[in-house]
């Protein structure tokens, strides 16, 4: 692929001859960049134009520019330790767990700390998760902090649980079992505080290089006391701010509105915990599971939670809630009605307060989203990896009630705002498998559009941190942009009514690429965080 550049930080870019992905102008082909914003989008022949006047032209050759991707749910260090390190998420078995985990701790002998991440005993012959003498064996008797898929519960070695006074006594360590809980939070921020702060940094540049790779202009960082730690977060704003890459967002999962107004995050949100997970058997329900006779554990109460939104809202920052049993959901948007009767709706709407997950919910809460003005801050990988008739939801919750999960186009129809995330490391970076996971939804009710999908995880990204003149290529928007190598560009719909009209020249609206499973996914040439190019291989 052909361009002329010069070095300079906020130079004047026209890119020409491939598509733009623009509402300005659904049939665009080019593009101007000037400081840092879209200075103008429109078609090839008005783009001679402009030639004479920009430092750098780019011939796409038939290339398709779009928004970056915001993924709305990251934890970074944890991302970049999963990316450097121990990742058990292809494992088959616990055999072959076993086995990776081997050659980890023989790999790194000098790491005081071994991190992983990524099993799952339920896709295991085994049925089983490592037991804590095995694993004091595979590592040499090392500290060890392994957590599940869906990083609510843990398995470490006796090493780690030596570090962690009393650890014995904390609600969620039953000896033999992984850890839930208060035991889990505990030996998680030992685990962390382990880290030195070169393998914490290693881990935060791998993470946004990657997500760079993927054409990920924004992160929304969730951290919190009971998930990473102060100096990580701390960490990761400041390298953000200091080394080109994709932007931060951070959010402090915390009570203390203040705390997290010191520590720089826009909200006391992301991961504060209403309730845990459906595969930890932590997540609250209202009716039992059907695998395990409880209702899961609820952490906080509809009061607890209007005490915060109204603290939050007070203090001009974001609330959020990690919610996702239909009992933790029901709470939240109790809590955040109650705040409303005290604060009045408008300041409440005007909030974009937040919640993660919310994937099992009813009409009523629905109908609660889109009256409150909270924003679903979802992960269609979830549905993905554990959705339909025979997959870990039917599993923990029969089929019934899992085909309920994740119900994104009741959502859209009710104008409810949606934001699209990964939850990384819970499943991995990959915002258009994510786009893909919403559009083909396991159950064919809660399936959106593409154009729908890529919304959520362009302009939903930027709506959900309170910014509506980002995450469309418009005069004006920050230049936050990807350059793909795609296939034909085709409008998809779940109602095939809907694609043969919007495939209607007269419809005027911009294709996006086939994401049909199996077909191949876009390529990533170059992402562009305010007009720095922080990843590239246009000439690749």
């Amino acid at each position: 692929m052909s361009e002329t550049r010069i070095d300079s930080e906020h130079r004047t870019v026209l890119l020409r001859g491939g598509d733009v992905h623009s509402p300005a102008d659904p049939f665009a082909t080019a593009m101007v960049v000037e400081r840092g914003h879209v200075a103008w989008v429109g078609s090839e022949g008005a783009a001679d134009a402009f030639t004479s006047g920009v430092d750098e032209v780019v011939d796409l050759e038939g290339a398709l520019v779009t928004p970056a991707f915001v993924d709305a749910h990251v934890h970074t260090t944890a991302t970049g330790l999963a990316l450097t390190g121990l990742d058990l998420t292809s494992a088959s078995s616990l055999a072959e767990a076993a086995e990776l985990i081997r050659g980890h701790a023989a790999a790194r002998p000098d790491d005081r700390i071994l991190i992983g991440h990524g099993w799952d005993a339920a896709r295991w012959p085994e049925r089983r998760a490592p037991r804590r003498d095995e694993l004091d064996e595979l590592t040499g008797g090392r500290p060890l902090y392994l957590t599940r898929i869906d990083v609510h519960s843990a398995v470490v070695t006796t090493a780690l649980l030596d570090l962690v006074p009393g650890i014995r006594d904390l609600i969620g360590f039953r000896d033999g079992e992984p850890l839930t809980g208060d035991a889990h939070h505990a030996v998680r921020a030992a685990a962390y505080a382990a880290l030195s702060p070169r393998q914490r940094t290693e881990a935060q540049r791998e993470a946004r290089r990657h997500a760079a790779s993927l054409g990920i202009g924004t992160l929304h960082e969730c951290g919190g006391p009971e998930i990473s730690s102060e100096d990580d977060f701390t960490g990761l704003l400041d390298l953000a701010r200091a080394e080109a890459g994709p932007r931060v967002v951070g959010y402090w999962a915390d009570l203390d509105v203040d705390r997290a107004r010191a520590l720089g995050a826009v909200g006391a949100a992301g991961d504060l915990f209403a309730d845990g997970s459906l595969g930890s058997h932590t997540a609250c329900l209202h009716d039992v599971y059907a695998d395990a006779a409880h209702h899961g554990v609820s952490h906080l109460d509809a009061a607890t939670v209007a005490a915060h939104v109204v603290a939050a809202t007070e203090a001009g920052l974001q609330a959020g809630f990690h919610a996702i049993g239909d009992a933790a959901v029901t709470a939240v948007t109790d809590g955040v009605r109650a705040a409303s009767e005290k604060l009045g709706l408008a300041r409440i709407r005007a909030a974009r307060h937040r919640v993660e997950h919310a994937e099992m919910l009813t009409p009523e809460t629905i109908a609660a989203f889109a009256e409150l003005g909270l924003t679903a801050s979802v992960q269609p990988a979830f549905d993905a990896a554990w959705g339909g008739e025979d997959g870990m939801y039917a599993d923990r919750l029969g089929a019934e009630r899992a085909r309920t999960l994740n119900p994104y186009a009741a959502l859209l129809r009710a104008g409810v705002p949606l934001a699209f995330g990964s939850d990384s490391p819970v499943t991995p970076l990959d915002p258009w498998g994510t786009v893909r996971a919403a559009a083909f939804h396991r159950t064919p009710d809660h399936r959106i559009s593409v154009r729908a999908a890529f919304t959520a995880h362009t302009r939903g990204g930027w709506r959900a941190v309170g910014r509506d003149d980002a995450g469309t290529l418009v005069p004006g928007a920050p230049a936050d942009y990807a350059i793909w190598r795609a296939e034909e560009l085709v409008v998809q719909a779940p109602d095939d009514r809907v694609a043969r009209w919007s495939t209607d020249p007269r419809s005027g609206t911009p294709g996006l690429p086939d994401l049909t499973p199996g077909s191949d996914l876009p390529v990533c040439l170059r992402t562009v965080v305010f007009g720095q190019t922080v990843f590239d291989r246009l000439n690749g």
